[in-house]
């Protein structure tokens, strides 16, 4: 008999805005239900810190040279996230996957950063934790990202959904998961395509009082700078990090967008996002060879439609955009359910990460695990 656990995934992207928290029960292996999705939002002042902190850390050296600031800021994200355990009031058995907030990610320095203290977590909860997911990943050669993949695979499976299938979240990174096979995770075949949200949130970041484009408003009444959108067209597909297959926020930046008013900024990044995200997948999925008819988004970016319709100009006709939603997931919550599944898969000692999905040499074990 496969035994199942309460797992609780807590998540925070790369738009640094709050934590996603899901608790489902699973065996970590072929079955896993919701009992339940909640968002909590940072405090203004966590939010303000961690973007001016990224827009800080740059380089490896920058971990020292901030390493005061970068400790007290982990220390109040790991108290955020023990409040949020303490008003869930979880079952004592819960295990806890905390994947904290990436500050710095880099797998040619072989280092992924994120802020939060597992061992101060488990103090303050009295709960197992699982934490660190990333660190074995990139110690056995590979690049540390992206790990939602064999989440992915579980829940083609559970929906039934007809393979093989696409799977394209748009968080602040944009990645795909390419499910071809029912029973075999080595297989699956993931990458980061390039920006997702980052580079628009950013812009209206600096340049208004909002925190995102919402609904692609903004870029929906502005206009497109065409010589300014194929000059960044050209700097990027002639660059070396477009071959990457995992990506930090910081690989990326907004200044040839400067001097443009917030609307032309907004719709001239809205139409280069889209334009890496269109190419890259379509690039992806034609080299799969594989017959992929749908495309399942997830992630906060598949609320800006008109990030999406562009995403669709670039795309082949024959590949229809799906919101994953339509098969009864809730695509806010797909990344902190992933990594509540991951916990337990690295409770069993199972792989997280696979040759085919992060470049490791062999498929890798996740976290570290606190008993208390």
């Amino acid at each position: 008999m496969k035994k199942n656990w309460i797992s609780l995934g807590l998540m925070s992207g790369t738009s640094g805005d709050g934590v996603d928290a899901s608790l489902i029960k699973t065996n970590g292996l072929d079955e896993y239900k919701v009992l339940a999705d909640k968002y909590f939002e940072y405090d203004s002042s966590i939010y303000k810190d961690i973007h001016t902190l990224k827009e800080k850390v740059h380089k490896i050296s920058h971990l020292e040279e901030f390493n005061s600031e970068l400790n007290d800021l982990e220390r109040r994200i790991t108290i955020f996230h023990a409040e949020i355990i303490k008003k869930l009031k979880i079952e004592d058995e819960t295990i806890v996957g905390f994947h904290g907030q990436t500050i710095y990610h880099n797998f040619k320095d072989k280092i992924s950063r994120q802020l939060g203290n597992g061992k101060l977590l488990s103090q303050l909860t009295k709960k197992k934790i699982v934490y660190d997911f990333r660190s074995n990943d990139i110690l056995n050669g590979g690049q540390g990202a992206p790990l939602a993949p064999v989440f992915h695979h579980l829940i083609a499976l559970q929906s039934n959904i007809d393979l093989p299938i696409c799977f394209l979240n748009i968080g602040g990174v944009s990645n795909i998961t390419i499910v071809k096979e029912k029973n075999n995770l080595n297989e699956l075949f993931s990458k980061d395509l390039g920006p997702g949200n980052c580079l628009i949130d950013s812009w209206v970041r600096n340049n208004s009082n909002k925190k995102f484009d919402e609904n692609g408003n903004l870029a929906l009444s502005g206009t497109k700078n065409e010589i300014i959108f194929e000059q960044a067209q050209e700097l990027y597909f002639n660059s070396e990090s477009k071959d990457k297959r995992s990506y930090d926020t910081n690989d990326f930046d907004i200044s040839f967008a400067r001097g443009l008013s917030l609307e032309d900024g907004a719709a001239t990044l809205t139409d280069f996002t889209a334009s890496i995200i269109g190419q890259e997948l379509k690039s992806a999925i034609t080299n799969s060879n594989q017959k992929i008819k749908e495309v399942l988004i997830c992630g906060g970016g598949r609320k800006n439609k008109v990030l999406l319709k562009k995403i669709k100009e670039n795309l082949s006709s024959n590949i229809s955009l799906k919101l994953i939603d339509d098969y009864n997931v809730n695509g806010d919550f797909v990344e902190s359910q992933a990594f509540a599944y991951l916990a337990i898969r690295t409770l069993k000692n199972l792989p997280i990460s696979f040759p085919s999905t992060t470049g490791c040499k062999q498929p890798s074990v996740g976290g570290k695990y606190i008993k208390c």
